[in-house]
């Protein structure tokens, strides 16, 4: 699709920098703050490799595919030699067809085995969408002999036998694998007798606890796959991320190839970085949060407060569209995606009647007929605007678009990169905008373009043998067959220990055969792959209808009695919190205010596994125990007002984690200008801006992550800053801001210091989490406390001393 409906007819390309400029122009000069061009890059073929099976190769040839780019030729060579592989390039560079040729060439060849399947293959994906999209490719394939198939939770029962015993490629995701493969092996047999590849799509996703969760799932399947005597090749397809071999080592156990040079051609890209403009003004010391994605909140108060980069992209796509630019605004949330697209429409009824058609939306929750319609549109140009979330980003064969905009940060700078990348057709420029939302990060990023351009990608965080994600995976797995001595070097290192402890719970039983599972219900029903813990269904009252889930955690802060709840756009009030059911029963209806949980929160040391010290200051991590109990919520009304404070009685929750914490005497911060009395502020502004700005330097998202400070902690003796993974037993995001301490706090006092507001702001030092209220805050000590702790680490030349502590 071209630039303009006259441009369409001509054919003429689109310019990335014309466009930009008519963004930039009128009211909105002054918004855009950096541009940055992406070079374009060229062509490397290959020759498709002699071992290709002739079905397949006529099936891609016919459709135009008669050579191969050269990582797609590297990574199927490698896989056909059975050398596990990962492919690490960038979005729309045919990763698919790097794994598709080796197992497609298998799969045919095995159709003249007398049971019709010589070799079967497992395509494992994180979205239902993105398998879906697969077979809509093979089908278009045609190749004969091959029987290819999705069996995931949508799958009918009639179809799923002939599935397990016909199908050579079944395409699933590991929710599927957990609940019913393995547990249901036997009826697998014949399929993981002649399981040859094990396909991970998009496993850049696997990172944090649900890394951890695939990495032990993986395991299982090896285990269970060599009971039929299979060892499977692993073929994993990733956006581009650091140490994508290391990534895909932890996630399957083995040693893994990478290919990380892309042979595909690109052509240049213009990349904007945008900051809204300014509403009138809010109270900087505590103005609201919770607004409904995508609309802008005036409570007149004293600091001028960010339009949201929500209603800001919407703009922007409603001008794009309207000049005839295919473009899609990626959101960070469905009420957003929705949000965003209704805005865009508005404006363009008021700008340019008639195309109001042209826009949508796409986000997980639709029927999986209207998702394949908006492809369809998409990829037809009837669609010109598309407002979508991460479901777009994950591989779907959509690409061609003229433009990306990202409303907020999307959370890595491989998922910037992943959405950026859905811009760009042959022999055309494209443009990529990133809007910052009113965030520490955002706002840090926009005005430092080489902290966006100037560092590679991130590296995945996770922890294959976190105790609380593994433990529930050995129970499965010894209900699956017996737990032998054998077993225990495929979990690691810790495994004996947590098997004992099994033992110890009643929950496995020690034979002279093996462990076995004791109990009479599902292992696998203890274990959810994309969380950790119990969830809590959300029920409509009157009907009985289930309307979602929440985990347990957040169930305290969320859905307590009395929480304002919104789901897909309809607003509900909770009246009764069952945590033993683990039930919220909810009655639809607006009260016309929203609730903010209040908590409060302490935390114990457990050990310090490793730490430095910067002079006076000591910076540690290891385990700690957090220790939170929601107390009350506030009502507030749109305009910011607080209207009622109410008490809750719910239990203190406690969490094992793993944290990174620094210490500091209290006359040093005196002699850095932070009285005694204002300690408490200057930490715990410190505490937010710090988590806001920790995905900087982890692949983590800021719900991921906690954190607590206290001017006098019992277990230090000092003041003390706390920052913790939010996940039982760590998801590794802790850790790695302990061994990017420097970076990560010296972009944290940036972000506080440049911030144009007066006494902290959600720009800044406010956080829309804060179980406090976000009082006391100090944004100029916490300035002061910074930059204190930083001097001290210069000062040392960043040495760190490294020292274990025992117990």
């Amino acid at each position: 699709m071209s630039s303009t409906p006259e441009q369409r007819m001509s054919g003429a390309p689109f310019e990335p920098a014309s466009a930009l400029a008519r963004l930039a122009s009128g009211s909105r000069a002054g918004r855009l703050l950096h541009v940055h061009e992406v070079p374009a890059r060229q062509a490397r073929r290959a020759e498709w490799p002699s071992w290709v099976h002739p079905a397949v190769y006529a099936a891609f040839a016919s459709s135009g595919v008669t050579s191969l780019w050269s990582h797609q030729a590297q990574a199927a060579e490698l896989a056909r030699a059975g050398e596990h592989v990962v492919m690490a390039t960038g979005t729309a560079s045919g990763k698919s067809l790097g794994y598709l040729v080796p197992v497609l060439s298998s799969l045919v060849e095995g159709a003249d085995a007398p049971t019709g399947r010589g070799a079967t293959a497992l395509y494992l994906s994180p979205t239902k969408a993105l398998a879906a999209d697969q077979v809509a490719r093979l089908q278009a394939l045609a190749i004969p002999g091959l029987r290819a198939a999705t069996y995931d939770g949508d799958t009918p029962q009639e179809e799923r036998r002939w599935i397990r015993e016909h199908a050579q490629l079944v395409l699933s995701n590991p929710d599927l694998v957990h609940h019913s493969l393995l547990p249901q092996h036997q009826r697998w047999a014949p399929f993981l007798r002649a399981l040859r590849y094990v396909v991970i799509d998009e496993c850049h996703i696997y990172r944090g606890v649900f890394g951890s969760h695939l990495a032990a799932l993986l395991r299982r399947l090896r285990r269970v796959a060599a009971r039929y005597g299979a060892s499977p090749t692993f073929v994993l397809a990733s956006a581009t991320v650091r140490d994508p071999a290391l990534h895909a080592q932890r996630l399957t156990g083995l040693p893994v190839h990478a290919v990380e040079e892309d042979g595909s051609p690109r052509e240049a890209m213009t990349f904007a970085l945008w900051e809204p403009g300014d509403l009138p003004g809010r109270d900087a010391t505590g103005g609201p949060f919770g607004a409904p994605d995508g609309e802008d909140v005036d409570t007149s108060g004293e600091t001028p407060a960010r339009r949201s980069a929500t209603s800001e992209a919407a703009d922007l796509l409603a001008d794009l569209v309207a000049g005839g630019v295919q473009t899609v605004a990626f959101a960070r949330s469905r009420a957003g995606v929705e949000a965003l697209a209704g805005s865009a429409r508005r404006s363009l009824g008021e700008v340019a009647p008639g195309l109001e058609a042209a826009v949508a939306a796409y986000r997980g929750g639709y029927l999986p007929e209207e998702r394949r319609g908006l492809e369809r549109s998409l990829r037809e140009g009837s669609l010109v605007g598309l407002a979508a979330t991460n479901a777009l980003e994950l591989g779907i064969d959509i690409s061609g678009l003229d433009a990306v905009l990202l409303a907020g940060w999307p959370g890595t700078r491989a998922s910037l990169w992943q959405q950026a990348g859905r811009a760009g057709r042959a022999g055309t420029r494209s443009l990529a905008v990133f809007v910052a939302a009113d965030d520490p990060l955002d706002t840090y990023l926009v005005h430092h373009p080489e902290a966006v351009f100037g560092q590679s990608v991130e590296a995945t965080v996770m922890d294959p043998e976190n105790p609380h994600v593994l433990a529930p995976h050995l129970a499965a797995a010894a209900a699956e067959l017996p737990l032998t001595e054998a077993d225990l070097p495929l979990f690691g290192r810790d495994a004996r220990a947590l098997v004992e402890a099994l033992v110890a719970r009643g929950i496995l039983r020690r034979r002279p055969t093996g462990w076995y599972w004791a109990r009479t219900d599902r292992a696998t029903d203890h274990v959810s792959l994309r969380g950790s813990g119990e969830v809590v269904g959300i029920v409509e009252r009157r009907t009985g209808r289930v309307l979602g889930t929440i985990d347990e955690a957040s169930a305290h802060s969320q859905v307590h009695t009395g929480a304002v709840h919104v789901h897909q756009g309809e607003t509900y009030v909770v009246t009764d919190l069952d945590l033993e059911g683990r039930t919220a029963c909810v009655v639809r209806g607006d009260p016309g205010w929203s609730t903010f949980a209040q908590s409060d929160s302490a935390f114990d040391i457990v050990a310090t596994e490793r730490s430095f010290h910067w002079g006076p200051v000591t910076v540690s991590f290891g385990p700690v125990k957090v220790h939170t109990q929601v107390t009350s919520f506030l009502r507030r009304l749109p305009s910011g007002e607080i209207i009622g404070t109410h008490p809750l009685d719910l239990p203190r929750r406690t969490l094992s984690t793993k944290a990174v914490w620094w210490t500091m005497p209290v006359e040093v911060l005196e002699a850095c200008g932070v009285e005694e009395p204002d300690i408490p502020g200057a930490a715990h502004a410190a505490e937010h801006a710090a988590i806001g700005m920790l995905p900087l330097v982890a692949t983590s998202d800021r719900w991921d992550i906690g954190g607590v400070s206290t001017a006098l902690h019992p277990d230090t003796g000092l003041p003390t800053i706390l920052i913790y993974d939010g996940h039982p037993g760590g998801a590794g995001f802790a850790e790695r801001a302990f061994d990017a301490f420097s970076t990560w706090l010296g972009a944290t006092r940036d972000a506080i210091a440049s911030c144009g507001c007066e006494r902290g702001c959600p720009a800044c030092v406010q956080s829309p989490k804060c179980g406090n209220g976000n009082d006391p805050l100090d944004k100029a000590g916490a300035v002061a406390l910074l930059s204190m702790v930083l001097a001290w680490g210069e000062g040392a030349g960043s040495r760190k001393a490294q020292v274990t502590a025992a117990g």
